[in-house]
């Protein structure tokens, strides 16, 4: 199952959906004191994820109406995440073009949350504050429940579903700081979704192609095959002694082919639209825009 947030052109409210063919249905139509959120629907356990999901299988299978994709405007896939997470230098050929040594232990950080944008949202930044944006297709883990302490081999069992992350990069301020919480945190930089994609409906999270466009230009086009640390393994380390919550986003890490170590450079511009695509999740597209 897809799930997004949504909301109807010329209203306000942003409502939980699932992404069906070319429409949506909003899960309040089909689902008595229906979760506003993803992250309500969650937080609400096992129990009300799976009469969620019961009840908008079986509208789908009745024939219920869908509100067509042109009728409506997408928000964030992932909404009031207790925690944003993410991991860098997973991929070997990345951390190398960045000259960053890379060690036995992950890097973590986390994500401001006034980071997260939606698909088709536009972010802006100053360049007085920054001349160096760069772009970061990664797959991004919905935790579906608390997860402490838990193996390797059972952390997938955790998890809810997956969505698109692309982890945009103030690369100068990367440079300059020994923390990478600010570069990668201005408004809009952490843009998410389309949807969030179940667990049970995408699979082996270790063999999905990734790859990420400017203006039509293949920039990164690799697998999360190549992770050195997979999702499993992630989850499991991040989970030693502090409780993963569900609802919880993380970052797994992005491949080869940053824009800020080509030569010549590659750096997000005024009007440029980045696409990062994942198999079997979709098309994250975000557009650019720069002030002084």
């Amino acid at each position: 199952m897809r799930f997004c947030h949504a909301r109807v052109l010329g209203q306000s409210e942003v409502r939980l959906a699932v992404s069906v063919n070319s429409g949506l249905l909003f899960v309040d139509e089909v689902v008595e004191d229906a979760p506003a959120t993803l992250q309500q629907m969650l937080e609400g356990g096992e129990p009300l994820v799976k009469a969620v999901r019961s009840r908008v299988e079986a509208a789908l299978s009745s024939g219920v109406s869908t509100t067509p994709e042109p009728e409506i405007e997408l928000a964030p896939s992932v909404i009031d995440a207790p925690t944003i997470l993410a991991v860098g230098l997973n991929y070997a050929a990345h951390a190398a073009e960045l000259g960053f040594d890379v060690d036995d232990h992950p890097t973590i950080f986390g994500l401001l949350p006034g980071s997260v944008a939606a698909h088709g949202s536009t972010t802006t930044w100053s360049r007085t504050l920054t001349d160096a944006v760069d772009y970061e297709v990664e797959l991004g883990v919905v935790m579906g429940r608390d997860a402490l302490n838990v193996s390797e081999a059972e952390a997938l069992d955790y998890v809810f579903g997956y969505t698109v992350v692309n982890d945009i990069t103030a690369r100068d301020i990367q440079q300059q700081e020994k923390q990478w919480l600010r570069c990668k945190s201005f408004d809009g930089f952490t843009p998410v979704g389309p949807v969030v994609v179940t667990r049970d409906e995408l699979g082996d999270p270790q063999d999905l192609a990734l790859m990420l466009t400017v203006n039509g230009q293949v920039l990164q086009s690799s697998s999360t095959s190549d992770m050195m640390r997979p999702v499993a393994r992630l989850i499991s380390h991040l989970s030693q002694g502090s409780t993963l919550l569900a609802g919880t986003l993380i970052s797994t890490g992005t491949p080869e082919g940053a824009g800020y170590t080509r030569s010549p450079q590659v750096l997000l511009a005024d009007g440029d639209v980045v696409e990062a695509t994942i198999e079997g999740i979709g098309t994250l597209v975000t557009h650019c825009r720069t002030s002084d």
